[in-house]
């Protein structure tokens, strides 16, 4: 089998990738632009991609093309309608990075909501050895505990952030925007409801075209003046410009994104030029990224692949 990984290098320089290369003639390509991609597909038996986009018009030249791995859970940039018509398998690496998103949700709204950058420039700047004061309190902070923290999302992701929410004594509830009826020990409420209520709003949706921009000018509207919005979900279930003038114009109190419509972002782009930026901040698109979790989606992949070289039954994306 000819493996081709497209873009090894958004998995970071110190990762290494023999658990998949033992699995056959492996051609490895730190990234990939769009000129790029039919070339270096066109022969390949399996092609694995984290940020690549794979459509029709490159995948139609794919015609040895048995499998896409993608080192991520959601499958977005792949054209799975087109796999599914030409029986090319497309399998992913669910719940390989929940830890660490987890953690990166709380690491943003912790630095976000106590003003960390503030309190940490004060005393490198020398003003607090300055002060003659033991403390300052220059910007106010709250507590997590009683407060209402609404979810958009609730998958593996979205129930590990309410549990560390609950635990530290925050109301928790969510919204189900696919529609699905389970069985959760939080309240499943009506996104509006949600929006007008939450003190904190964490989103952990996958894009589609259910939430695509569910979170645009009129939602941004409803929310709490002192309501905070994190995404590490994906980029476009917000309207960026609406939340950049949400931000600016005080509507609500304050954002924190790892993900972007477009990533990178142009310099320009109106979510990276915000003016009123002690209230915005950003992290570029790594919640997943913990050295634990990129080794896992590694390892996770490449049993993927020899499962599938070996003929077993594995679960595709649409299954």
């Amino acid at each position: 089998m000819k493996i081709v990984l497209l873009d090894t290098g958004t998995m970071g320089e110190d990762m290494e990738f023999s658990s998949i290369e033992r699995l056959g003639e492996c051609i490895k390509y730190h990234s990939s632009d769009k000129e790029d991609i039919l070339e270096r597909i066109k022969d390949a038996d399996i092609v694995v991609t984290n940020k690549v986009h794979l459509g029709r018009d490159v995948l139609s030249h794919a015609k040895k093309l048995k499998l896409i791995c993608v080192f991520a859970v959601g499958y977005n940039n792949i054209d799975t309608e087109y796999c599914r018509e030409h029986n090319i398998r497309v399998r992913n690496v669910p719940g390989y990075c929940t830890e660490s998103v987890c953690q990166h949700t709380f690491a943003l709204l912790f630095a976000l909501i106590e003003n960390i950058r503030y309190y940490d420039d004060f005393v490198k700047s020398g003003a607090y050895s300055e002060s003659g004061v033991a403390n300052h309190l220059g910007k106010p902070f709250f507590e997590i505990a009683g407060k209402k923290w609404g979810i958009i999302g609730m998958g593996a992701i979205g129930r590990a952030v309410a549990d560390c929410a609950a635990a530290f004594g925050a109301q928790v509830s969510y919204s189900s925007i696919s529609g699905a009826v389970r069985k959760e020990k939080y309240e499943n409420v009506p996104l509006e409801k949600l929006i007008r209520e939450s003190d904190i709003i964490t989103i952990h949706a996958p894009l589609n075209e259910k939430t695509t921009g569910i979170i645009g000018k009129k939602e941004l509207a409803m929310m709490k003046k002192s309501a905070f919005i994190v995404n590490v979900g994906r980029g476009a279930i917000i309207d960026e410009k609406a939340l950049a003038d949400a931000v600016d114009n005080n509507i609500i109190a304050g954002a924190a994104l790892d993900v972007y419509s477009a990533e990178p972002p142009e310099k320009d782009a109106p979510i990276v030029s915000v003016n009123n930026s002690e209230r915005i901040l950003y992290s570029p698109h790594i919640a997943w990224a913990s050295i634990e979790a990129r080794k896992r989606c590694i390892s996770m992949t490449a049993e993927n692949i020899e499962a599938f070289i070996n003929g077993k039954n594995c679960r595709d994306v649409w299954s």
